[in-house]
């Protein structure tokens, strides 16, 4: 049957009220019956009546709803402008009321208000700013949305829903819309091309990626700057960067220029795969090219920079942000503060510090941090405290890597007592006490002969529940090796790995030097022996305790045959001989270094000269002036003599035996 409606405007739905249901009656004088008189039912209307039609045995049908009130608003408004229909609020609140069942809550208010959603409202309503965040509730009310009567999902309301899932990293989800998408068959248009591609560059879906393009090109749609934008962002995402540089070029030959937002993204990619010399390439590139590099471009590089530890380059770019009046956000502040500290220039990195400040721009705990170490591992301890009272002025808190780089810088300038006051401080004060606190605090006491204290402090982090690392064993042990405790050390030693606790190749380097520092040579070589087995590679300074003890204890010949050993590890400890040569003359073992030098060159490991000033060194160092001298003005190690046709060099040993 056939119904005519009047219908207001969605504004005035709440004003009005329908009553279709009877008022009850009795019927026989309030006795029942098995047929009650028919009675039609008389709808009641308020003021203002909201529906008329001519048949009222039925509701009206359901009436699709747009985003916007006025669709004539379209034409004369920009999007901007456009304002969304009441409707899109009331659903919006609908899904984000937190409600377990959303799809009855819809569907009740839906058949309340007869109302459908169109495709355009499903869409703009995925679009809106509440749901991006959510793409669990996207998801569900696309799926609601698709099973109302006689409705299909458009272009559109696939196209933003793939975006609110590649915006919150749902991978398998985008693959199951896609698809879906797929098989609709839908005519692309350029709003959609660059959405998607956007999206699936976002997650790497190059796959998908290019079917997108081909699409494009198949529907004859020009790309735009964004769709080579959003292209080559998902290439390089992919780290597909060679393919990257191909689209590259063709902005750079075709039509459409790259602009600023193509190179940040070409020199991502770069510095992605570590090619950053390619990343400063095109940094110039765009110089030529007359685009103006942003503060992005200059962020991307001084990280770059910094990972690789060009701190140098760092404050080049640093210094040209500052010249082209570029805004300098804090982060690169504190990279380039950060990597001049690092390299020890405590003034420099001091005066972009001021520099900084001028700026307007303050200073995070981070910078002070880096700064306050800095100055005192330059010897500055009293800046150092300076800047750490002037931190707490401005209202910074410091934290615990702060405090730790205070104690640590203390107990290296043998401040024991006020290093123990601050740690004390920061474990009564709630300060996170972590392992780097104790192994400063051990290190400075062992090295101070506070070898009870530091063994006490040991114990306490344990009980306290901070578990010890390696470089607290290795300062505790160094500590009672030092000290002539090597029962204790190689106890330590044992425990160590009973824990868990990585021994590193400076554990077995301080247990080396220990145990031949008592005379418990054989030992020594066992504990080197071990280090090899354990595929731990050695270091110049391990190589160093051990030929240093061989030689000592008059095993020259085994520190060599040890030495040779290691080239095919591919450690070449390149002041190896000189050490040995050293250590020799020092322990006015001459004869013994004379027929080491002598051995260096007959192998070939070295050039005379070279050998015979090392020696001149060694003697003088040894205070042994005298041979340093004969050796200085003889031919021995460089001259050769003639027997009959036969020339020889003249040997180190004749220094002695002469």
């Amino acid at each position: 049957m056939r119904r005519t409606l009047l219908r207001p405007p969605p504004s005035l739905l709440s004003a009005t009220t329908i009553h279709l249901l009877p008022p009850l009656l009795s019927y026989n004088n309030g006795w029942s019956s098995s047929k009650p008189p028919k009675q039609r039912p008389t709808p009641t209307f308020t003021s203002n009546p909201r529906w008329f039609f001519t048949d009222n045995n039925y509701l009206p049908p359901p009436e699709w709803i747009e985003p916007f009130n006025d669709l004539s608003d379209i034409a004369s408004e920009t999007p901007q402008n456009l304002k969304p229909s009441p409707w899109v609020q009331q659903i919006i609140s609908l899904l984000l009321d937190g409600s377990m069942d959303m799809e009855s809550r819809l569907d009740l208010f839906c058949s309340k208000f007869l109302i459908k959603l169109s495709p355009n409202f499903v869409a703009f309503v995925l679009k809106s700013m509440e749901i991006q965040k959510r793409p669990d509730l996207a998801l569900k009310f696309f799926t609601w949305a698709g099973k109302q009567k006689k409705y299909t999902h458009n272009l559109q309301c696939y196209v933003s829903l793939i975006d609110v899932l590649a915006i919150n990293g749902d991978l398998d989800n985008v693959k199951l819309v896609f698809c879906k998408f797929r098989e609709m068959g839908f005519l692309m248009n350029v709003y959609a091309v660059n959405s998607l591609i956007k999206s699936f560059g976002s997650l790497g879906m190059i796959e998908e990626l290019l079917w997108v393009w081909r699409g494009m090109k198949e529907n004859g749609i020009e790309p735009s700057l964004f769709t080579y934008n959003f292209l080559l962002n998902g290439l390089v995402n992919s780290m597909l960067i060679e393919s990257a540089e191909r689209v590259l070029e063709v902005m750079e030959n075709g039509k459409i220029g790259p602009d600023v937002v193509t190179y940040n993204t070409m020199i991502k990619g770069y510095c992605q795969v570590g090619k950053t010399q390619k990343a400063f390439e095109k940094f110039r590139d765009m110089e030529l090219r007359n685009v103006a590099p942003d503060k992005i471009t200059h962020m991307t590089l001084i990280q770059a920079c910094y990972a690789e530890g060009d701190f140098d380059s760092c404050l080049s770019l640093y210094h040209e942000m500052d010249e082209n009046g570029l805004e300098i956000p804090p982060h690169a502040y504190s990279l380039v503060i950060g990597g001049l500290c690092k390299e020890g220039k405590c003034v420099e990195g001091y005066a972009v510090f001021e520099r900084m400040i001028q700026n307007g721009c303050k200073a995070n705990v981070a910078i002070y941090t880096a700064l306050i170490d800095s100055k005192a591992k330059c010897g500055n301890m009293g800046e150092a405290m300076l800047l750490f009272e002037r931190m707490k002025k401005e209202g910074l808190e410091p934290d615990a890597v702060t405090y730790g780089v205070i104690v640590n810088c203390m107990c290296k300038s043998g401040r024991l007592d006020e290093a123990m006051e601050y740690f004390e401080f920061c474990r009564d004060n709630g300060v996170a006490v972590n392992a780097m606190f104790y192994s400063s605090l051990i290190d400075g006491l062992g090295k101070a002969g506070r070898v009870d204290e530091a063994e006490k402090l040991f114990e306490q982090m344990i009980k306290r529940g901070c578990p010890p690392d390696s470089y607290c064993y290795n300062a505790l042990i160094d500590a009672l090796a030092k000290c002539g405790k090597i029962y204790e050390a190689l106890a330590l030693f044992k425990r160590m790995e009973y824990e868990g606790c990585d021994q590193t190749v400076y554990t077995y380097t301080i247990m080396i030097n220990g145990l031949f520092r008592e005379h418990r040579n054989e030992e020594a070589l066992k504990m080197w022996d071990m280090m090899i087995d354990k595929g731990i590679t050695p270091t110049p300074a391990a190589f160093r305790a051990l030929s240093i003890g061989l030689c000592l204890s008059g095993k020259v010949a085994r520190a060599c045959k040890i030495l040779d050993e290691l080239a095919p590890m591919g450690v070449i400890p390149e002041t190896a001989f000189e050490d040995m040569l050293n250590v020799l003359c020092k322990a006015g073992r001459i004869k013994e270094a004379c027929k080491l030098a002598d051995g260096i060159i007959d192998r070939g490991r070295e050039i005379p000269g070279r050998v015979r000033t090392v020696l001149i060194n060694a003697l003088r160092k040894a205070g042994n002036v005298d041979l340093a001298l004969k050796l200085m003005h003889s031919k021995i190690g460089i001259g050769y003599d003639r027997m009959g046709s036969v020339k020889r060099r003249v040997k180190f040993r004749f220094l002695v035996e002469s």
